[in-house]
């Protein structure tokens, strides 16, 4: 088990090292850095554009621009500071937000978390029940509007069911859809009131971000119980007079069980990733947004921490969730200890 754990480690820093080295170079791929979209923000608002279309129209100070943030430098020395910087704990400093990394993304992380979690646990309590159900009952009406509610859910987009909401909520129910506080709560200190508020506010947000996850579980679930219970341990327990529910609930269950561990190597960046244009839409105070408005202002630091961030959760999901299946499921840690 150590020789296994060590060699998953091992695996998961190369891996590491290789998202990190990404995440740079897909901020680097757009034409021109901050210093351009400065300067032509610069010039857009009506403020210093001389003839030659350069601030004040001195060309020293765009380059004056770009070496007070090393855009100067060649791209691997960038790469190699930058790097320096995340290892060391140093993430630099937000060129559109004027303000140290770690100050803008700590003001919406704990948002980020609080959503991430609580859809999580939305899309588990939900998928695993109607995923045993729906195999339970196989080939029944229930098991095809188990079927057809899952590929609707897959089919509807994000964005689309969070307008659905927004739409609803307001015009039939007058509910107050939006956001992870009331207005009264923003800038106050965590109360059992203010929780209470967030937990109201969390249901909302938590569907729409969980809907197509909880139709693939509950796909995932129901198709690998259905191959349990097609073999031929279940068939002579049966036979032999077993419970129905304590042979479902035994074995078959629990290595069906298994793809539910297996995708907490996705599960948690997805959720953060995917929550950009449905924070937007719901107006939520997340990681999302900072990481759409950084791409557009092209602030290279910022959008690259964040997108190394996620890279990392899927490292650190894979990790754990292999770690869970060498220990539920020996066969696993059998299997890629022979090999």
């Amino acid at each position: 088990m150590a020789a296994y754990i060590a060699r998953r480690f091992g695996y998961a820093v190369l891996t590491s090292l290789a998202i990190s080295l990404l995440a740079f170079l897909i901020v680097q791929l757009p034409q021109g850095d901050f210093a351009d979209h400065y300067v032509q923000t610069l010039l857009g608002a009506g403020q210093g554009a001389g003839a030659s279309g350069n601030i004040l129209g001195d060309p020293a100070l765009e380059a004056q621009l770009r070496a007070d943030f090393g855009l100067d430098q060649p791209v691997p020395i960038q790469y190699l500071k930058w790097l320096l910087r995340m290892v060391t704990g140093d993430w630099g400093r937000s060129f559109e937000f004027n303000r140290p990394i770690v100050d803008v993304i700590a003001d919406r992380l704990t948002n980020t978390i609080i959503l991430a979690v609580g859809t999580i646990l939305l899309t588990w309590t939900m998928a695993v029940p109607i995923g045993i159900y729906s195999a339970v009952r196989h080939n029944t009406p229930q098991d095809y509007a188990v079927t057809f509610i899952g590929f609707l859910g897959l089919a509807v987009p994000n964005f689309l069911l969070a307008l659905i909401l927004l739409w609803l909520g307001a015009l039939l129910f007058g509910w107050e859809i939006g956001g992870l506080y009331s207005p009264e709560y923003l800038n106050e200190p965590w109360t059992w009131a203010k929780f209470v508020n967030m937990l109201r506010h969390l249901i909302a947000p938590s569907i729409v971000l969980g809907t197509a996850g909880t139709a693939a579980l509950i796909r995932i679930m129901r198709n690998n119980l259905l191959d349990e219970l097609r073999k031929q341990y279940v068939m002579s327990a049966r036979a032999r007079g077993v419970a129905e529910w304590k042979l479902i609930f035994k074995y078959p269950v629990r290595l069906a069980f298994n793809p539910f561990i297996s995708t907490m190597g996705y599960l948690l960046p997805f959720l953060l990733s995917g929550d950009v244009i449905v924070s937007t839409v719901l107006s939520l105070p997340t990681v999302g947004p900072v990481l759409l408005q950084a791409i557009l202002s092209e602030d290279l630091y910022l959008a690259s921490v964040i997108l190394l961030w996620l890279g990392m959760l899927t490292v650190i999901g894979t990790f754990i969730s292999d770690l869970l299946l060498a220990v539920t499921d020996p066969r696993i840690r059998l299997t890629r200890a022979s090999g």
